[in-house]
């Protein structure tokens, strides 16, 4: 089985720029945050695996559909691959605790800050013969409860300053994130692809 690294991204404040205060529920509304594409690209090219794990409790609130979800996530990679960052893989939890609809229960721990979502790549992946290598693994992402699944999950974090930025949400959670990027592109090449270089010893 082939052992990689997986670089683990949040999608709206991270990888697309945030409705603040609101929902993505159109393409229309999809912006890549600047140099995204091109970072997730250099990623790849060190050898990671890029997977996006997403909270979309806007299904469960009946405020997006799921088929538009999906229909956003495709956009979101067709723009990504022009830049060559598309994901490997992407997952999001529907489910919302306030909102409980039958169908979505069994992704209860999909909900960020619960680690559902990388377990089932992990699963996903080892069906590929691939196993993902937890220790040389990220998570990146622009909320407090990125951060604390990434550290429940045993992979390195980094909070970037786009999006909602809560920093001092970590702080008082007490989940402080191994590194603070400007956002996905300097915490890509600033953190992630030093650190896998050292770790490889730039073979």
């Amino acid at each position: 089985m082939t052992k990689k690294s997986a670089l683990f991204l949040d999608r709206d404040g991270t990888i697309i720029e945030d409705q603040i205060g609101g929902y993505i529920r159109t393409i229309e509304q999809v912006t890549l945050i600047p140099e995204a594409a091109a970072s997730i690209a250099q990623a790849k090219s060190a050898g990671f695996l890029i997977v996006v794990v997403s909270n979309q409790s806007g299904i469960a609130k009946g405020i997006v559909s799921k088929a538009k979800v999906d229909e956003i996530n495709a956009y979101m990679q067709s723009e990504l691959k022009k830049g060559g960052g598309e994901a490997h893989r992407i997952y999001y939890a529907p489910y919302h605790p306030e909102y409980p609809k039958v169908e979505f229960e069994a992704y209860k721990s999909w909900r960020k800050p619960e680690t559902g979502m990388i377990e089932q790549a992990v699963l996903d992946f080892q069906k590929e013969d691939v196993d993902i290598d937890l220790s040389s693994s990220y998570f990146i992402g622009d909320k407090q409860i990125d951060i604390e699944c990434g550290k429940k999950a045993k992979v390195k974090t980094i909070l970037v300053k786009t999006g909602y930025s809560e920093f001092e949400a970590c702080v008082k959670n007490n989940t402080l994130p191994d590194f603070v990027a400007e956002n996905l592109a300097e915490g890509i090449r600033n953190f992630v692809l030093i650190s896998n270089n050292a770790f490889h010893g730039n073979d």
